[in-house]
């Protein structure tokens, strides 16, 4: 496929798709491509210029996407190591867990752990916000 720019003798300018540059030439030749705007069948293309890849500029796309990549690791591990410092692991039990420290209203417990998505559904309709922190492997 390839795009060309149309521009028929009124100045309208144009896109259209062809399976190639032949299928331009034989459309136009039958007299079947015409301007979107006016109809006229005066149409040609314009002068376009081709899309080239650079590699360099590619490459350095690549390198500050790595990089991004990485620090962005880097913040999800100080954030798990802030998580394992200052909030109690309470493994599987994670949702009963929640529940005693939502509905006591005395406690300031921080606890974090696992729950399936039926169990975050559950605590969803009770009015428990929970926050999904992306848990980082730390030896990758």
């Amino acid at each position: 496929m390839i795009k060309y720019i149309l521009k028929c003798v009124n100045k309208h300018e144009f896109e259209s798709w062809f399976s190639d540059s032949k299928e331009f030439d034989r459309l136009k030749n039958k007299n079947l491509i015409e301007c979107i705007f006016c109809q006229t069948k005066k149409v040609e293309k314009s002068i376009m210029a081709p899309s080239v890849a650079n590699s360099k500029l590619h490459n350095k796309q690549k390198q500050i996407s790595n990089l991004k990549m990485k620090n962005f690791k880097k913040d999800l591990l100080k954030l798990r190591k802030f998580v394992e410092n200052n909030f109690e692991y309470v493994e599987q039990n994670f949702a009963n867990k929640v529940r005693e420290v939502y509905y006591d209203r005395n406690s300031k417990k921080n606890i974090y752990g696992k729950a399936t998505q039926y169990e975050k559904e559950e605590l969803k309709e009770e009015g428990i916000d929970l926050v999904n922190i992306p848990w980082v492997d730390k030896e990758n």
